[in-house]
This record gives structure tokens, sequence and C-alpha cells, in this order.
């Protein structure tokens, strides 16, 4: 329970003194004063439950500064500190330009096929590498019945040779059309737009 002392020679208002600091209410006014942020600010915080309030327009004392420095604390250790809270809007606004010029930049790239959607390399990569595995697979079916018969080494290395070689142009003979989303814009294409 708070105790409190009136000083005789004073007014009542500016001497009333306590030892339970936790009970005092504030308002929005001497709030900001102590924090040092605006009354949007305040009432900002106040919805965040950061600020406490304890009735309309009043504020826990005590609650309210802890929570204000504890928020401070975190925003500071996640290196997002803004004082005051505020959104800088033009800042904001040119993060965002920037961000919409980078994927633009992204999409003309994918489209001139300079860059490639990973699920495009997939599908072409396993296509190749699927034909490759069933051609080398398929080596010692083919092979076996040809070389049994054969005591001629030269024989046996060329055919082995030549499978092998076979199998290999299936990875050396791929077409980088192949590579292309449906956003690709060939330079046909683009000649083809610009005489409409």
């Amino acid at each position: 329970m708070a105790k409190r002392i009136v000083s005789p020679d004073n007014d009542a208002a500016d001497s009333i003194k306590t030892t339970d600091i936790s009970a005092i209410t504030v308002n929005s006014a001497t709030l900001e004063k102590i924090i040092g942020v605006s009354d949007r600010r305040i009432r900002q915080l106040a919805e965040e439950n950061t600020i406490v309030r304890a009735a309309k327009g009043r504020y826990k004392l005590m609650d309210s500064i802890i929570n204000y420095i504890l928020t401070l604390k975190v925003q500071m250790e996640a290196g997002n500190v803004d004082l005051d809270g505020e959104i800088d809007l033009e800042e904001e606004k040119a993060i965002h330009e920037r961000v919409k010029r980078h994927i633009s930049e992204l999409k003309l790239q994918v489209m001139k096929g300079d860059l490639h959607k990973s699920k495009d390399v997939e599908r072409v990569m396993t296509d190749m590498l699927i034909s490759v595995k069933t051609k080398l697979l398929s080596m010692p079916t083919k092979l076996a019945p040809l070389l049994v018969a054969r005591n001629d080494v030269d024989y046996i290395r060329a055919a082995i040779n030549k499978e092998v070689f076979e199998a290999l142009n299936e990875l050396k003979d791929y077409n980088p059309k192949d590579f292309h989303s449906d956003e690709f814009i060939g330079e046909e294409e683009e000649e083809d737009e610009g005489t409409d």
C-alpha cells in the first residue's frame, strides 16, 4: 500500500510522495516527455501492449517504462533499432522499388534464357541422365553376345569404347533451348513482335 506524505508548505499536488511507484499513473503527455516519442507513437505502443493502459488517457508509469525498455533491448539485439518507432515511408518505398527492380531483372534474364528456373534444369538433366543410365545399363546385354566369341582384345576394346562414347554423346548433344521456360523470348520472337 502506498504511503502519501503531504508537505504543508507546498501545493498538495506538487508535494505528494509515494513509496510504491507501481501504482503511479500518468497521462499521455507526461509519458511522451519521459520516453521521448510522439502522442501517436504512445497510442501505437498502447495498441501493441508495450505501454500499459490504466484507464482512458492514463498509463501505468512503471510497467510502461519497463515494457518500453525491454522492447528496445529486443529491437537492438535483433538489429532493427528504430528508437522513435516511426517508419520512414520514403526509405520503405525505396527498398520496395529496389526489390521490384531486382525481380524484374531476374524475370528478364529468364525471358532471355540467361537464367534458368531450377525446375526446368531439373527436368532437362533428369531426362538426360535417365537416357545415359539406360544406355549404360543396356551395354552388357548388347555387347555380351558380340564379344563372347571374340578373342581379339582390340576388337573388344573398340566395341566397348563405341558404346561408351554413344552414351556420353547423350550428355554432349543437349539442346540449350530445352532449358528455356515458357517465359523465354528468343531473338526471332522479339523481331516478330517489333514488326507488328
